[in-house]
C-alpha cells in the first residue's frame, strides 16, 4: 500500500509569517499616513487571505475595510510582499520533518490561503519549494479555505488516495472537517481556541513529533 500524501498548510503551520507580514502590513500603513500596528494584532489578521488582511488592517485603521483602499492596498502589499521575503522563517524541526517524510516515500502538497506569487516566492526563499509535488493556493481556484475544494483539489493533484492534512488554526480544522479529511494540529501556529475545541485527530507541538505519528497513523479501511 502506498503512503498517505501529507499536505500542510503554510503560515503559522510550517513557518512563522507573521513578523514578514506585520512589516509589509505597516509599510502599506505608513505610506498612507495610517497608524501602525503592533506584531500580535496583524498575526491575529492571518490566515483567511489578503482580502481578509487587508479588511482587518483597514479596519484596525479606522478606514472602511470594504472602501476604495481596499484594492490598492491588496495589490500593493502583494507585490510588496514578493519581495520583502526576511521574516519568514520555518518552525523549529520543520524543514528536518519535512526531509523525513519526503524519505520515507510520502508525497508532500501545500495548501494555503495566501497567493500563489508571494507562496512561491517564500518557498524560493527558504529553499523548500522541490520538496512539494502540488501546491494550491488562495488565488489557484474560485474559493479559498474553509472550503474544501482547496483540499480536495490537492488530494487530487497528489494521487487522490489517502492524506493527511497538517495545520495549525481555527480555518484549518474547519477545513478538514468539512473535506472529511484526517487532521493533524500542530499547536505553536496562529490559532485563537483552545486546542481541545478545535477538530482535530492529533496535536503535536514539535516538528520532530511528526514523522513518529504518521508512521503509527491507524487508517480505516
Amino acid at each position: 500500500m502506498s503512503q498517505p500524501a501529507i499536505i500542510f498548510d503554510l503560515d503559522g503551520t510550517l513557518i512563522d509569517s507573521a513578523p514578514a507580514i506585520h512589516a509589509v502590513s505597516n509599510l502599506e500603513l505608513g505610506v498612507r499616513g495610517l497608524p501602525l500596528l503592533p506584531l500580535e494584532r496583524v498575526r491575529g489578521f492571518v490566515g483567511r487571505g489578503v482580502p481578509h488582511l487587508v479588511r482587518c488592517l483597514l479596519e484596525a485603521s479606522g478606514q472602511d475595510p470594504d472602501g476604495p483602499l481596499h484594492a490598492e492596498v491588496c495589490e500593493s502589499l502583494l507585490a510588496r510582499y514578493e519581495h520583502q521575503l526576511e521574516g519568514n522563517t520555518l518552525y523549529p524541526r520543520a524543514l528536518d520533518a519535512l526531509h523525513a517524510l519526503k524519505e520515507a516515500g510520502h508525497r508532500l502538497g501545500l495548501c494555503t490561503n495566501k497567493p500563489l506569487a508571494p507562496t512561491r516566492a517564500v518557498l524560493e526563499h527558504l529553499d523548500i519549494a522541490p520538496l512539494f509535488s502540488s501546491v494550491i493556493a488562495g488565488d489557484s481556484l474560485a474559493t479559498r479555505k474553509p472550503n474544501p475544494e482547496m483540499l480536495h483539489q490537492s488530494i487530487r493533484q497528489l494521487g487522490g488516495t489517502r492524506a493527511i492534512y497538517v495545520g495549525d488554526s481555527e480555518v484549518d480544522a474547519e477545513t478538514a472537517k468539512t473535506a472529511g479529511a484526517p487532521f493533524a494540529l500542530y499547536t505553536e501556529g496562529y490559532r485563537k481556541t483552545d486546542v481541545h475545541a478545535l477538530y482535530h485527530d492529533v496535536a503535536f507541538s514539535n516538528f520532530a513529533m511528526l514523522p513518529g505519528i504518521v508512521s503509527r497513523w491507524h487508517w480505516h479501511e
